[in-house]
Formats: structure tokens, C-alpha cells, sequence
């Protein structure tokens, strides 16, 4: 009983953690047309751009696996969400899921981080698997 008293507190307060703010350094980059956006992987800024992102709001549970998180790196871990998709993946993070594995806070739960950042950070974590 006290096991399952303790482990959701103290998972809220590991994802009270993730939610650091810092500031993300934008590329002025001219805007791809949308067909080709979608399709094309992301470009090396946009990967720089989510490197920050994950140092400095998705490793706090991604390092760790924490609430059931998929672990940088890790392709069992990775594989079977990569393979729904990146929209699926985009939606998942930007708008939080709870799932048999764990639960995904909206955004890492951190709200100030624009929904481009969000989207460069999984698009680096992705990238480390492929």
C-alpha cells in the first residue's frame, strides 16, 4: 500500500523537474514549401535546436526512463513508438499520453517551450535511433 502511495508522488515530483525552462536558440532559416517540410527530415539546426531542448527539459525522464519514459538512445525502447509515427510522436508529446508504459506530460511539463521546439526535440531523439 505505501508502494503505491509513494511511487506517484514522487513521479510527479520527477516530472515537476522536467519542466526546466531555458531559452532555445532559434536558426532564421527560409520556410521549405509544406509537402516538402513534412516529408524531409529535419535539418541540422532543427536537430541542434532539439539537442538543447532534450539537455535541457527531456532528459530529466528520457535519461532516465522516469514514469516510464523511452530512453535516449534505446532502440527497444524507441522502435515501437518510432514506428507510429512522427505525427503520432509529435501529438504525444506536444499534447501529453498515458499509456501501459507510462505517461507523457504535455510538453515535458514545460508549457513555455514553443510547439516547433517540441517538435525538434523528438525529431533528435528520433534521429539518435535511426
Amino acid at each position: 500500500m505505501l508502494k503505491q502511495t509513494i511511487f506517484p508522488i514522487l513521479l510527479l515530483a520527477l516530472l515537476a523537474g522536467c519542466g526546466k525552462k531555458e531559452p532555445v536558440p532559434t536558426a532564421a532559416a527560409p520556410a521549405a514549401p509544406a509537402a516538402v517540410a513534412a516529408a524531409a527530415p529535419a535539418a541540422g539546426g532543427d536537430l541542434e535546436k532539439g539537442e538543447h531542448v532534450y539537455k535541457g527539459t527531456c532528459v530529466m525522464c528520457h535519461g532516465t526512463g522516469a514514469g516510464g519514459a523511452p530512453v535516449f538512445g534505446n532502440k527497444a525502447d524507441w522502435g515501437p513508438r518510432i514506428a507510429q509515427g512522427k505525427e503520432t510522436l509529435y501529438g504525444h508529446a506536444l499534447k501529453g499520453f498515458t499509456g501501459a508504459k507510462g505517461t507523457m506530460p504535455p510538453k515535458g511539463a514545460n508549457a513555455g517551450l514553443a510547439d516547433d521546439d517540441v517538435k525538434a526535440a523528438v525529431d533528435y531523439m528520433v534521429a539518435q535511433i535511426k
